[in-house]
């Protein structure tokens, strides 16, 4: 079924990186989502009230609200596929991220009026009638939903859609929250002194809010900013350095304007000894690579190195023995000397993962002490680095 809508209602479904399509995308999965939660409102409100079971009004109304997001979504898709403008260079990709958040305030606000609603039935316990007819009925229904579920599922992971992921979560919440409802009617129908029905809606009220926590989560992060996934930088990477001339990579650094939008930056380290002009060739080709082959923008630096003295990559030998040492998610990257009549310095960045401990200071002093006092006196001049990419450790 999902392959049978995306292809009569997706034209060149696998160019998910046009807007266009991620446009058709969305519409689709929003009018999908509609349609499938009006249903389920119309059909689990009358169950409801045909058997007093307030845990299904609320899960009839949780696929009401869904409705709603699903509309909101829809909007959302909209504007996050408008061109980029004046005010906006990059783009509206991130008018996704935006919509997802809405759509977690909802799941937050529904929750809370369940676990109100919840906590008053079991302070007043009404009986609950038990129908075996619209119980099967209440069972099938959630046939929809696994549906749904799977629906979203592939289509937020094919074009990478956070809003479509919350959506296919809600889904698998809805049939949890279906599943404890029909526990409930079932157990109310052996024993009338124990509210069943009021205490699934708390614990349906509790897992949606878990639910919802997760999504905001996940979204604020993202606006907030992350590390690229490992398998883009290592993906970058790779193909600058599939390039000869290119003998390193670090600092590299990648903005997310919204899903297919993103733009990024590295340096290379090239031969100081090559030709200027074929070394910038060599860079722009690596940019046009990595556009075309993983659309990113990539403004690469040139960063020239010395690669044939032999006495600079013994002292690069022994500091990268000495970081080792320290810890082996330390690395290190620019490193020169400064030859002098009575010492050298050992000018070099360190690059420095966050889940390191040590403080920089720590770390210089554990490297001043292990540096040999004879022949050569060193001083060590370092400049310390945070990496911006979920690579941090390799430079």
């Amino acid at each position: 079924m999902t392959d049978f809508l995306i292809k009569l209602f997706v034209k060149d479904p696998e160019n998910v990186k046009d807007e266009r399509v991620r446009l058709s995308y969305g519409t689709l999965t929003s009018v999908a989502g509609m349609c499938c939660n009006i249903f389920l409102f119309i059909l689990k409100g009358i169950i409801g009230l045909a058997i007093n079971s307030i845990s299904i009004i609320s899960d009839g109304f949780n696929n009401l609200s869904d409705c709603l997001s699903c509309l909101i979504t829809m909007f959302g898709y909209r504007l996050s596929a408008k061109p980029a403008d004046k005010e906006h260079p990059f783009g509206h990709g991130r008018m996704e991220y935006v919509v997802s958040f809405i759509v977690a305030i909802i799941i937050f606000i529904f929750a809370f009026q369940l676990l109100n609603t919840s906590v008053d039935k079991i302070i007043h316990p009404q009986d609950v009638s038990f129908n075996p007819i619209l119980v099967g009925i209440l069972a099938a229904s959630i046939l929809v939903k696994v549906w749904m579920a799977f629906f979203y599922n592939k289509v937020g992971t094919k074009i990478n859609n956070m809003a479509i992921k919350a959506a296919s979560q809600d889904s698998r919440n809805d049939v949890m929250a279906t599943g404890i409802s029909l526990i409930a009617i079932i157990l109310s129908a052996f024993t009338k002194s124990i509210p069943f029905d009021g205490i699934a809606g708390v614990i349906l009220a509790c897992f949606i809010f878990y639910s919802g926590y997760g999504i905001a989560s996940e979204i604020i992060n993202q606006l907030l900013g992350t590390p690229a996934s490992p398998e883009l930088t290592e993906a970058i990477r790779n193909q600058m350095l599939k390039h000869p001339e290119i003998v390193g990579v670090h600092d590299m650094i990648i903005h997310d304007y919204g899903p297919g939008v993103q733009i990024g930056s590295a340096h290379a380290e090239v031969n100081a000894k090559m030709d200027f002009l074929a070394a910038h060739d060599v860079i722009d080709e690596a940019e046009r690579e990595i556009e075309e082959n993983l659309h990113v923008m990539m403004t690469l630096h040139m960063d020239p190195i010395v690669v044939d003295d032999p006495q600079l990559n013994q002292y690069k030998k022994m500091i990268d023995d000495i970081l080792i040492k320290i810890n082996p998610e330390l690395s290190m990257h620019d490193f020169r000397i400064v030859v002098g009549p009575t010492h050298t310095n050992l000018v070099f960045d360190v690059l420095v993962p966050y889940d390191v401990k040590k403080t920089n200071q720590e770390i210089k002093d554990m490297v001043d002490e292990q540096l040999p006092s004879s022949p050569t006196k060193f001083y060590t001049v370092i400049h310390f680095d945070r990496g911006f990419t979920s690579e941090e450790g390799q430079a």
